[in-house]
C-alpha cells in the first residue's frame, strides 16, 4: 500500500524497501532503545506491520510499526523522522499512513508510549489511559539488555 506527500515523499508498507540500517542507526541511539543490536531491530521488522516515508530517490527518511494480530490490538512503536528531515509534516504523514492501513481498521485496541510527542499522537485520537490500574508490564533496562 502506497500514500503520497505533497512535498513528494512515499510512504509504503512494502517490507523489501525498509532499510534496516537506517532504522537500526535511528534506535540505536533513541531514549526508548539505546544500543539495540541490529539483529533485533531486524527481527523486530520482520515481525511487524512497517510503514517507512522515502525520498523520490529512495531514502528511508522517517518509519512506524505496528505489532498487532491485524484483529484486534496493535501497539504503535519506533515512530521517527530522520532529524535532516523534520518540518516536513513527516511524523504526522508516516503516523496517519500507518494508521490508515487496512490491517489496523476495526481495531479494538491500538496503544503506544511516548515521552515527547503526545501531542502529535493526539491529533489521531490517542488519549493516556484513565486508569493505569488496569495496565501491567515487565520492564528491563535496555543497558542490561543489550550492554548500552
Amino acid at each position: 500500500m502506497k500514500w503520497s506527500h505533497p512535498d513528494g515523499f512515499e510512504a509504503d508498507d512494502d517490507l523489501a524497501r525498509v532499510d534496516v540500517d537506517v532504522v537500526h542507526g535511528f534506535l540505536s541511539t533513541a531514549y526508548w532503545s539505546p544500543g539495540i543490536p541490529r539483529d533485533v531491530v531486524a527481527r523486530s521488522i520482520e515481525g511487524s506491520l512497517n510503514v517507512g516515508v522515502y525520498t523520490s530517490a529512495g531514502e528511508l527518511v522517517a518509519f512506524a510499526r505496528a505489532v498487532t494480530d491485524r484483529a484486534s490490538f496493535a501497539w504503535i512503536a519506533d515512530v521517527f523522522v530522520l532529524p535532516e528531515h523534520r518540518g516536513h509534516g513527516l511524523g504526522k504523514f508516516v503516523v496517519t499512513s500507518l494508521l490508515d492501513h487496512p490491517d489496523l481498521k476495526g481495531l479494538r485496541r491500538i496503544m503506544l508510549a511516548t515521552r515527547d510527542a503526545h501531542e502529535l499522537y493526539r491529533q489521531h485520537g490517542f488519549n493516556e489511559l484513565p486508569d493505569l490500574t488496569t495496565m501491567m508490564v515487565i520492564r528491563q533496562d535496555p543497558a542490561s539488555l543489550y550492554g548500552a
